[in-house]
């Protein structure tokens, strides 16, 4: 998933603790294993070659994961899309040479995705790229999925008070013992801390990967309606039910705006905050309910 990934919880003794690190890190590795796009021999990258076969067998967890995917999607509009992977492939290109694609690199990419294009089977557990050369790119959800996974193989392991970051996102479980949450710093807003427990957190946004060509700052975020980079800076960070929607939401708040994107947000039950520059001037929107688990920064 090219991410750290750190896990920090309570258990009853030195062996229960290492057992939950290896249960922890065991899972996250599978996930990898499955739905990383950098690895030519992941789940995902062979259903990618697949495409334009026909149906491909798949595991439940990324049939799973796929399912979800489409729903977001759906509710989007495509400012969520897994199918933007021809178009990631461009931009790493692009923040590597910082050169723009050329017009005729993005419409060749372009071509290639459309969220509908892909087709599930739930009765057989298939899934089928329409296209080929269409690639699938999971890092939009993948995160939040591993981090649901190794929280609940720690939950198996009685170790209940725990958190698993994967850096922009967490899954929380029980709070620390004696306190009433997780303390979480939020990202592009130093003066605010988040108290959270039995949640998933995530947070994207151009912070730390963004590149400046020609004067211009483009996002990795990739709005899959233009095929290029976001340009007004925004960020996004969701508070939701578990680590797979937040992570699936914030992307699309920071593609739609503050308008549209914290209804879906509020649609989807979680809580969001949003920041972005325009006319040169920053400005942030949060849904009515994200301020409660806004606490005072301890001394």
């Amino acid at each position: 998933m090219g991410t750290k990934v750190r896990l920090v919880f309570y258990a009853r003794s030195a062996e229960d603790a290492d057992a939950g690190r290896k249960a922890a890190f065991a899972v996250m590795k599978r996930v990898d294993d499955l739905m990383s796009d950098y690895k030519p021999d992941s789940e995902l990258s062979r259903l990618s070659a697949a495409a334009g076969k026909g149906p491909q067998k798949v595991s439940q967890e990324l049939f799973d994961v796929l399912q979800s995917s489409l729903l977001t999607a759906e509710q989007s509009a495509g400012a969520f899309d897994i199918t933007v992977g021809p178009l990631v492939r461009l931009w790493r290109r692009s923040r590597k040479e910082r050169k723009l694609p050329s017009p005729e690199e993005l419409a060749q990419a372009k071509a290639l995705i459309g969220y509908r294009r892909l087709r599930l089977d739930a009765a057989a557990r298939t899934a089928q790229l329409d296209t080929p050369g269409m690639i699938l790119d999971l890092g939009g959800i993948a995160k939040g999925y591993a981090c649901d996974r190794a929280l609940a193989a720690l939950r198996e392991l009685g170790i209940s008070s725990a958190l698993v970051d994967t850096g922009g996102g967490m899954a929380l479980g029980e709070p620390p013992p004696g306190k009433p949450g997780w303390r979480i710093g939020m990202l592009g807003d130093d003066s605010k801390i988040l108290e959270l427990s039995r949640c998933g957190v995530s947070t994207s946004g151009d912070i730390e990967q963004f590149v400046e060509i020609d004067g211009v700052r483009y996002s990795h975020i990739i709005d899959p309606a233009t095929g290029l980079g976001l340009t007004n800076q925004a960020m996004a960070t969701v508070i939701a039910k578990d680590g797979l929607t937040s992570d699936a939401l914030d992307t699309p708040i920071c593609i739609l705006g503050a308008g549209r994107g914290l209804k879906m947000a509020v649609d989807n039950g979680a809580e969001a905050w949003t920041q972005w520059i325009e006319n040169k001037r920053r400005k942030r929107a949060q849904t009515p309910g994200f301020s409660r688990y806004v606490v005072p920064a301890e001394d």
